[in-house]
């Protein structure tokens, strides 16, 4: 079992929840976060003889207007039985590298925050007049991913290694923050590249200074949090609630029923990986897994990342919305009886037994579990 995919302190779980309605969520990382600067970029760092097109991610530039009217389009064509439309939890990334200013090396990484626009030469024409539609329309919730994803401790300690900090260079002066699959070194945003998490101040300024970027951005704080590459341990937990977090998504793998913490914050569990930019569909095995989560009272848990939405560099747009429209279908007419819901919905649910939409309030029964673990039928 990887401990970083449910959280690396293994926190005892207590008032471990069941529900006995059928729970359906999506949850999105990597929302806000640039990547390749579109066909420039990606021609300019061929030409530093960096070969790109072998990984998916050699392909993640950036969402577009079009990509997110396209996906807020197809989620308004599904309803579950109250006629709601499933809401995609879209977890930002609040600041980009202000590669105007950015040198390696440096004493502190110039940032720029979602609230002023996308750095550099980076144009996304209609893209936050879309992503407000979305959340008008009740088919977008933003949440928080982090402040940078990668960790900027570790990319401040590479004034000694001068191969790696030439190659971020090069990235940094094609307007491209980096390209993990390249350089797993740059580590996540608590997690350093040797294997530690950050102390636990240095976490809580970067969650306050990416929660307070989130409410410039869209006037609201933001109420549930995933870590970047799941890493997130007591500190991390600690630090969301104090910045009044209530919601901590967790990675799939082996997951737990939802549960309460020390801190009252409520751990979500994701249950499948949705990632057609990366590999095959099996929509048989993804359906029995379904219906083992409801049956054991869990909720099912979606984990999509953006990059499968991305049709700049490489159209993964249109696959992944044609595949996730025949997922969404079949589990509407599997289970007649299924609710979407968003982070906030399933806290309202462990708090209050209900839950509240535009058309009214709903109640959804739960119970204490005393098995914690669930192990869906063909999970790995």
């Amino acid at each position: 079992m990887n401990p970083f995919r449910i959280g690396s302190n293994f926190l005892r779980p207590t008032r471990k929840l069941k529900f006995e309605r059928p729970l359906v969520a999506l949850q999105s990382d990597d929302w806000g976060r640039v990547g390749i600067c579109d066909r420039q970029g990606w021609d300019r760092l061929r030409a530093t003889g960096i070969n790109l097109g072998t990984h998916p991610y050699d392909f993640y530039s950036l969402e577009t207007a079009d990509d997110l009217t396209a996906l807020r389009e197809m989620l308004k064509e599904h309803r579950d039985s109250i006629r709601r439309s499933p809401c995609l939890v879209m977890n930002f990334i609040t600041a980009n590298i202000d590669f105007e200013k950015a040198t390696i090396p440096c004493r502190e990484i110039p940032l720029r925050p979602l609230s002023a626009g996308l750095p550099g030469s980076w144009s996304r024409p209609g893209l936050f007049e879309s992503l407000r539609a979305g959340i008008a329309d009740g088919v977008f919730y933003p949440a928080l991913h982090g402040l940078t994803h990668f960790c900027s401790r570790s990319v401040l300690g590479l004034e000694q290694r001068e191969a790696k900090a030439e190659l971020l260079q090069k990235l940094w002066e094609a307007e491209t923050p980096y390209i993990y699959s390249r350089m797993p070194w740059i580590g996540y945003e608590n997690y350093t590249s040797d294997g530690r998490f950050l102390p636990g101040h240095d976490q809580m300024a970067a969650i306050k200074r990416a929660a307070d970027n989130f409410q410039e951005a869209f006037g609201f704080r933001a109420f549930s949090a995933c870590a970047p590459g799941y890493r997130a341990n007591c500190d991390t937990h600690a630090s969301w609630a104090r910045s009044g977090f209530r919601v901590a998504q967790n990675g799939p793998g082996h997951p737990l029923l939802p549960h309460f913490d020390k801190h009252e914050i409520l751990h979500v569990y994701r249950v499948i990986d949705f990632e057609p930019s990366h590999s095959a569909i099996d929509l048989d095995r993804l359906l029995r897994v379904a219906s083992e989560c409801f049956r054991r009272g869990a909720p099912l848990i979606i984990s999509i990342h953006s990059i499968n939405f991305h049709s700049t560099l490489k159209d993964f747009r249109t696959p992944t919305l044609q595949m996730l429209n025949v997922f969404l279908s079949a589990l509407e007419r599997r289970h007649p009886d299924l609710l979407y819901v968003h982070d906030r919905d399933l806290y309202d649910i462990a708090t209050s037994g209900t839950y509240r939409t535009t058309e009214g309030t709903y109640a959804v029964a739960t119970e204490y579990a005393h098995n914690a673990w669930l192990q869906p039928a063909g999970a790995h």
